[in-house]
């Protein structure tokens, strides 16, 4: 190889800003892991490692300031056995720092952030002091190293972590790898060696540090405790145009790992490939693959399946027609056979999709810590469910509307140490993070022990802001009242900080909620504390669905959100404030007629009609329905606004037969039903819905599927 295309650098630096994410959370949760334990050396280390990593590889890609960065703080890392308040706050700055600069570099602003200058500063105050410290350090290492030792020995702290992984039952493997003589970019060959070898397991040990040492002898040697076996882990190695040969052998029990050469002598049981003639035998465990073409592959399941409606559709006609036909029969199996390999590939395609919610909690340790640092509270973070999966386009979009929902628990819900200690309660307050599974919903809870909302107090706000009236009010119920603190705008706070009090935060949980179609619900306890309970779908690109009919048009609402149908009578209908509610068992439900009012009078009393009883979030309504028409598996498109404007359909799909379905939103209705107000004497008829209007199924089929934007 005698240079790097742009596309193969772009494929680099791609995969560079992947693993720099990671590192920079990997330095967020050491360095709190420090805060707790100064002592800690592995965490120590692991923070070190995460830093030289990083070090490393925005060299590789060309990101001198990052690489620069990371260098002085490794160098202000490795001054002491432990860490001080002021290392571990120089580490969570220029996570923050690194993080600003990933950002601009990924976007292609390049700009520096303003943070840099002072967090140069900041490591230069930690180095200071502790330079006599550094100096002591390498004279006690100087004797302890005294005996004569091979070429390019570890050195303490990396042969600790290679004794550490013996211990912990992982197989060390010592690696030599000769560059390829026409390779022509030593920092990316480097960078793409640590790639490969962190995909095998923990790098304990690696030289040289610096590609430019490579010039002088293009070897790298690496220290890896791995589970895969030693061909696994060099077939990993094998990396075309960049590793002309790879030698790997296992380090015995407290032996000092052999000589750095190009070669290991064959008597020791090492594994010698040559690259360029076994480069096609090379394994991978792991592909990395662009979320577009896993979009693009579910589109095409999506496909399939009205491929499927239109053949069951098809059956059916066939079977009216010809009921004797042993071709019927055959057909039939052909599509039950099909329907089944089916199903399978679409759970599997699903699972590419879906990431463990670990992955989103994890960021909240560095939130938790910050905040309650800010708030002068003292704050601890309990997670559980971590391992739940959810589509990864959801898990994305519910960082933000989760951080707003921990700052207000840590801001307005915990009480301070005096308070909680007066009332009874330790002094230390806890956030609870859980996810978990219920049917095909997932459902997350963030959870605090402080005073809970007062209602009271949300209540007299709520009609001081204008936003109901002292009548309507007495008449809601707490559920009801506690919606307000999603209004924007609405705050409770007593005083402003830059935390919360100027009423934006929770407005955006709400409308987050209705564009992932799914809810937001609380439980309040006075002086123990508050819940609030969000609910997804676990996907958002195909769904279970109940079809009906409003004015000879096909609607529908996903079956999750379904509480039970039943028929009732005009007789159990009873206003209220201009809005129909129905009286049904025992139950008072909200009303709400999809369609045209009546021209005339409203039919008789006894007339019976259709109800379908949902549930969105903790709302129980009714919707008045024409017929129920089927159960459909649908998958859910997209709805440019120049075809249907109307916020009461959240997307479409197409059935078998080519027609197009629309998919009512239950959160605008419940939203807009909450919001009207009908003058005095009139009623509320509920909401017209629009109809489909593409000019044909392939115009509908060429939507794409519906994704959060």
């Amino acid at each position: 190889m005698s240079e790097f295309t742009e596309d193969r650098m772009g494929e680099l630096r791609q995969l560079f800003f992947e693993s720099a994410e990671e590192i920079v959370q990997t330095m967020n949760e050491q360095a709190l892991l420090l805060e707790s334990n100064p002592a800690d050396e592995e965490a120590i280390r692991s923070l070190r490692r995460a830093v030289h990593t990083l070090k490393g590889d925005s060299a590789a890609c060309g990101y001198t300031e990052i690489s620069e960065l990371s260098h002085t703080l490794e160098d202000t890392l490795a001054l002491d056995g432990s860490a001080s308040d002021a290392i571990v706050e120089a580490a969570l700055a220029a996570a923050d720092v690194f993080s600003e600069m990933l950002q601009a570099y990924r976007t292609g602003s390049g700009k520096t952030p303003a943070a840099t200058t002072s967090l140069r500063k900041l490591l230069k105050r930690c180095q200071e002091p502790t330079a006599p410290n550094r100096e002591k350090k390498k004279v006690a290492r100087k004797k302890v190293s005294s005996a004569p030792v091979a070429p390019l020995a570890w050195n303490d702290d990396e042969q600790n972590a290679i004794e550490h992984a013996r211990k912990s039952g992982h197989a060390v493997l010592d690696l030599g790898l000769d560059l390829d003589p026409a390779c022509a970019m030593p920092e990316a060959a480097l960078a793409m060696i640590r790639r490969a070898l962190a995909d095998t397991g923990e790098v304990l040990a690696i030289e040289p540090q610096d590609a430019s040492q490579l010039a002088a002898r293009p070897i790298v040697r690496a220290a890896v405790a791995t589970d895969l076996g030693a061909q696994a882990v060099t077939n990993k190695c094998r990396i075309p145009g960049v590793v002309a040969r790879v030698a790997a052998q296992i380090l015995p029990a407290h032996a000092e790992p052999a000589p750095a050469s190009s070669t290991i002598d064959a008597t020791s049981k090492s594994i010698i490939e040559d690259a360029s003639a076994n480069a096609s035998l090379a394994g991978e465990n792991v592909l990395r693959v662009d979320a577009g073409r896993i979009d693009n592959v579910l589109n095409l399941v999506g496909e399939l399946i009205i491929g499927r409606s239109m053949l069951q559709q098809t059956l059916l006609e066939v079977a009216a027609r010809l009921p004797k036909d042993p071709v019927r029969k055959n057909l039939t199996e052909a599509i039950a056979f099909q329907s089944r390999v089916l199903n399978d590939l679409q759970r599997n395609v699903m699972k590419i999709r879906m990431v463990p919610v670990e992955h989103l909690f994890r960021r909240f340790p560095r939130l938790v810590r910050d905040v309650s640092k800010q708030c002068g509270k003292d704050v601890q973070l309990a997670v559980s469910g971590q391992t739940t999966d959810l589509d990864k386009s959801i898990l994305d979009a519910l960082a933000e509307p989760l951080a707003h929902l921990t700052r207000n628990a840590i801001s307005h819900g915990l009480e301070s140490a005096a308070d909680r200690k007066a009332a009874g309660k330790p002094e230390t307050g806890t956030i609870r993070l859980a996810a978990s599974h219920q049917g095909n919903q997932m459902v997350i809870e963030v959870e605090d022990d402080g005073r809970g909302i007062n209602i009271k107090k949300v209540r007299e706000q709520a009609i001081a802001q204008g936003l109901t009236t002292s009548d309507e009010a007495d008449r809601m119920s707490e559920t009801e009242i506690l919606q307000f603190i999603f209004r924007p705008g609405f705050s409770t706070a007593e005083e402003v900080t830059s935390i919360s009090g100027r009423g934006v935060g929770l407005d955006v949980v709400e409308n987050t909620m209705q564009r992932l179609k799914g809810s937001v619900g609380i439980e309040t306890h006075p002086g123990r504390g508050t819940i609030f309970r969000l609910r997804l779908p676990l996907t958002l690109a195909i769904i279970r669905a109940i079809l009906f009919r409003v004015a000879q048009r096909l609607y529908a609402v996903p079956l999750n959100a379904v509480v039970e149908m039943a028929r009732a009578h005009e007789a159990d209908i009873h206003r209220i404030d201009g809005h129909e509610v129905l009286h049904l068992r025992e139950q008072v439900l909200p009303l709400v007629r999809l369609g045209h009012p009546p021209a005339g009078e409203i039919a008789g009393r006894n007339a019976a009609f259709l109800v379908l009883i949902v549930m969105q979030g903790e709302k129980k309504l009714g919707l008045v329905v024409d017929q129920v028409a089927a159960q459909e598996e649908l998958v859910i498109k997209s709805i440019d606004t120049h075809i249907v404007s109307s916020d009461l359909i959240s997307g479409a799909s197409i059935l078998g037969d080519g027609r197009v379905v629309l998919i009512l939103n239950l959160a605008a209705v419940v939203d807009r039903m909450s919001h009207s107000r009908p003058d005095a004497g009139e009623i509320s008829w509920g909401f017209l819905l629009p109809a489909a209007e593409l000019r044909s199924m392939d115009e509908a089929r060429s939507i794409p599927p519906s994704e959060v934007q």
